[in-house]
């Protein structure tokens, strides 16, 4: 588990995603900043949302973002985290968690790979499975167990939401589902800019070239191809970065990922 105090990445480090982004503070941030507007209205708050795609869309970048918009403790477990070896940790680990959470209010819990503990239930005579399943039961309590007055919000990410339970994220508990999908061609630029403005770039830079959207990248791959195009001019003995160097690295990011696709269908 890894908390952080307000993370720094802020909206304007992601590039596009402006109705993720919109939707994410009407459930998070403005609960959290504002909480009597809903009851004012008439409501209860939302308790959390879950980011489902692609994996590098940008999904623990928006929830970081988003702590930081409201200044909110930032408590990151990975659901592999929670799988433990001994009966009965699992499902400590998760109140432990939601007791620091409440503690160090107002907080947001970000659960990555939430798929590692919260998939479909089935009958099995497995030890393992089953302290998963208890794992799982323990987090569908905490969640019934908390309200808005503890200022608390849970974000929860995955590539696979088809695979989880459906008691997990029925309304009441995770009231909002926010797809992040793959960038198309302009926000692909967008992102693009966002990480040339905080590099050392020659003028003859044109990054449309590369933007081509069937090639399926996403912001992570964009992040790849700029750092393997400075250390591309790094290795050259420049401090500006090149054209030529933005057109191998882009070139050398398609090759790793055709590969590793590759080696998934035969492995």
């Amino acid at each position: 588990m890894k908390v952080e105090i307000a993370p720094s990445q802020t909206f304007n480090d992601i590039g596009g995603l402006d109705d993720q982004i919109l939707e994410i503070k009407e459930a998070v941030e403005l609960p959290l900043n504002n909480p009597d507007l809903f009851l004012d209205i008439g409501v209860v708050p939302p308790k959390g949302v879950i980011l489902f795609g692609e994996p590098g869309t940008g999904k623990t970048l928006l929830a970081k973002a988003v702590a930081n918009s409201t200044k909110a403790s930032f408590i990151r477990v990975t659901g592999s985290e929670l799988v433990q070896k001994y009966l009965g940790d699992g499902p400590r680990l998760v109140r432990e968690i939601f007791k620091i959470a409440t503690h160090i209010s107002p907080s947001i819990i970000f659960m990555d790979e939430i798929d590692a503990i919260v998939t479909v239930r089935f009958d099995s005579t497995s030890s393992g499975e089953k302290e998963i399943q208890r794992t799982m039961l323990e987090l569908l309590n905490q969640l019934d167990g908390f309200d808005y007055k503890e200022n608390l919000k849970i974000i929860m990410a995955t590539n696979r939401i088809d695979t989880l339970d459906p008691a997990l994220i029925r309304p009441g508990r995770i009231d909002r589902k926010i797809e992040i999908p793959l960038p198309d061609e302009k926000t692909l630029k967008k992102i693009f800019t966002v990480h040339l403005k905080k590099m050392k770039i020659s003028e003859n830079v044109k990054i449309d070239k590369l933007l081509i959207s069937k090639h399926n990248l996403t912001g992570a791959d964009i992040r790849g191809i700029c750092t393997e195009a400075a250390l591309l001019a790094l290795k050259n003995h420049r401090i500006l970065v090149e054209q030529k160097d933005f057109k191998n690295a882009h070139d050398l990011i398609l090759y790793r990922k055709k590969k590793i696709n590759m080696d998934f269908l035969y492995c």
